[in-house]
């Protein structure tokens, strides 16, 4: 266990319970609120840091709009996030694989949830940022593990005896570090459209063309836009993970990480723009093209689009990492510690993709010879 709280009943250790949203004793069964848990460890969180909008989206927003636009709703807030009180938390460094993880001051030494080696823990986190929100697991580790059996055994194309998900090496519920954002998207373009219509007139055909100048101005906002933050997850992988459901998502307290590990951040909020954009920019093109329709052809004379931030805050997302020994080789699956959803590559079986193929090919030939003998015969 990486956090600690002690039952005030017979002094176990106890952790979060993700069916009841309460920690609960692994000896007498004794749960308690979450809330109390935290004021009795004397938990709290400072106040939030505030960050200025960086001086290049300034700039591009006020270049592609009026300075007159003004929209109360429109503000900028600050990014959220707590920091941590003097010995209330450490991270350790693994060794093996590079990994980072936070876990109670309390706690000196784990295994990594990675690479599975042992490390012994070192710095304190005082003054480290802490999250803003967190969403709590509403999976536990035996439904994870049940859930992960059902999904091996519905591979079409998996080895027979990998389907049989027997070789669980760990799984380990992790918090993840994310950042979820809201954008401001605003678009603007100028196109010129045609409309063509023909018609027939005595022994002639007119065709007529219509040219249209086309001007769009469009300003959109993305709420909740979720990135991960950690160097060692896969990117593609978290992504997949999606959607999380925001009406569990809570008000950051170590309490809930009690019974699991939660991996820092590597990437603040600046640093993950460029994906944010990257991301958000074709949702915007997208709206665009959506409103200029009824046209023949779209010619496009001009079309800016700039994005920029207008909040984010430090959130832990719940993962089950599952690590399964196959053929001596460690796979490694995520799931969503909220909606059970699973991501990963399994193995492929080449038996069953050649006899896929197979049959493929065996039934596309008879279509063709059934197609000869109704169609064939009748051609001269």
């Amino acid at each position: 266990m990486v956090v600690h709280y002690k039952c005030p009943n017979c002094g176990a250790d106890m952790a979060f319970d993700s069916q009841t949203g309460l920690l609960r004793c692994g000896s007498c069964g004794r749960t308690e609120k979450i809330d109390k848990m935290e004021s009795e460890n004397h938990i709290h969180q400072d106040e939030s840091t505030t960050f200025e909008m960086d001086e290049e989206d300034k700039k591009a927003s006020e270049a592609a709009f009026d300075n007159d636009y003004t929209d109360p709703s429109d503000a900028d807030e600050p990014t959220s996030y707590s920091t941590f009180k003097e010995n209330e938390a450490s991270e350790y460094h693994c060794k093996n694989c590079g990994a980072i993880l936070i876990t109670d001051a309390l706690t000196t030494a784990t295994t990594c949830s990675f690479c599975g080696a042992g490390v012994v823990l070192g710095d304190r986190l005082t003054g480290a940022l802490a999250p803003a929100k967190v969403i709590p697991f509403t999976i536990s580790k035996e439904q994870a593990q049940e859930a992960f059996k059902k999904w091996c055994k519905k591979g079409l194309l998996t080895p027979r005896d990998f389907m049989t998900a027997d070789r669980i090496k760990n799984i380990t519920g992790l918090y993840v570090p994310f950042w979820l954002y809201d954008v401001n998207g605003r678009g603007e373009a100028h196109a010129v459209c045609t409309r063509v219509r023909t018609y027939t007139m005595g022994d002639w055909i007119y065709t007529e063309t219509k040219y249209y100048d086309v001007y769009r101005k469009v300003d959109l906002n993305y709420l909740k836009i979720p990135f991960d933050a950690s160097k060692k997850m896969d990117d593609k992988m978290m992504d997949k993970l999606e959607p999380y459901q925001y009406a569990n998502l809570k008000d950051f307290n170590m309490p809930y990480l009690a019974g699991y590990i939660a991996e820092k951040y590597d990437y603040d909020d600046t640093q993950l723009l460029p994906r944010v954009k990257e991301r958000v920019i074709p949702y915007v093109d997208s709206y665009i093209h959506s409103t200029i329709s009824g046209y023949h052809t779209v010619n496009y004379q001009n079309k800016d689009i700039y994005v920029r931030q207008k909040h984010a805050d430090y959130t832990l997302f719940p993962v089950w990492m599952v690590c399964y020994d196959y053929k001596q080789a460690d796979h490694i699956f995520a799931m969503n510690g909220q909606t059970g959803k699973i991501v990963g590559k399994p193995p492929l079986s080449k038996a069953k993709i050649a006899a896929w193929f197979t049959g493929i090919s065996a039934a596309s030939f008879l279509v063709m010879q059934l197609l000869t003998l109704l169609f064939g015969g009748g051609i001269s």
